[in-house]
């Protein structure tokens, strides 16, 4: 265990400083504008590569114009031994994230399509370096998002001191001493408190409308 934590030590040492890509500029649209004022989800689609070596990707869940969470993906050689790791970081004193143990290392969890994140859910906090998601290096490899090509992140923020519920999709391929990350979507429940399915972009009864309403159209035809 304490050659895994001098790997993320060296990591942490030689990480560039961190940048903040606009929303935009990264080419995230938000669907939530053209939906209806009730939706309690709020869904940000996206295509970030997480690049090795250039610090910190920063995204907003509720679009406050405050950044939540990070992303990095780092990558050192130092006497001939490659040390790779792709890891979160919650970036709100109060912000945390679902977090279980690999080769017991606290890591970021990997959760699966449809699992609940919300009040009950195993959520940790590191505020000096982050999470692990995967890590590859001289003394062993450990990481849940090692064994998965995606996957969802379990998030809990605090805005305007209120507690909400999100998940951020990742994809993952992880080739021996190197990774390769992209963030594919995040999402947000609006009410405190309330839960939300990882995966999900819009609530169940939203849904169910939407599927009336054509139904009806289809009748009416």
């Amino acid at each position: 265990m304490k050659h895994q934590t001098k790997d993320l030590s060296l990591l942490s040492e030689h990480g560039l400083s961190a940048y903040t890509v606009a929303a935009t500029a990264a080419g995230v649209g938000v669907l939530c504008l053209g939906q209806s004022a009730q939706a309690k989800i709020v869904y940000t689609p996206a295509n970030v590569k997480i690049v090795q070596n250039v610090g910190l990707f920063r995204f907003d869940l509720n679009h406050d114009g405050i950044a939540d969470f990070g992303l990095s993906n780092l990558r050192h050689v130092l006497s001939s031994e490659t040390f790779a790791a792709l890891r979160v970081a919650p970036l709100g004193e109060a912000n945390e994230i679902w977090g279980v143990y690999s080769n017991q290392v606290l890591c970021a969890a990997a959760l699966p399509k449809g699992r609940k994140v919300g009040p009950k859910g195993q959520f940790q906090k590191d505020p000096s370096e982050g999470l692990p998601m995967a890590v590859s290096g001289a003394y062993g490899t450990y990481g849940p998002w090692r064994h998965v090509q995606q996957a969802y992140l379990g998030l809990k923020f605090v805005s305007k001191g209120k507690t909400h519920f999100g998940w951020a999709r990742v994809k993952v391929f992880a080739n021996g001493r190197s990774i390769a990350a992209t963030l594919t979507g995040y999402a947000y429940e609006t009410i405190p408190d309330k839960p939300i399915i990882a995966g999900a972009t819009k609530e169940p009864d939203e849904q169910a409308g939407s599927l009336g309403a054509l139904a009806a159209g289809a009748v009416g035809r």
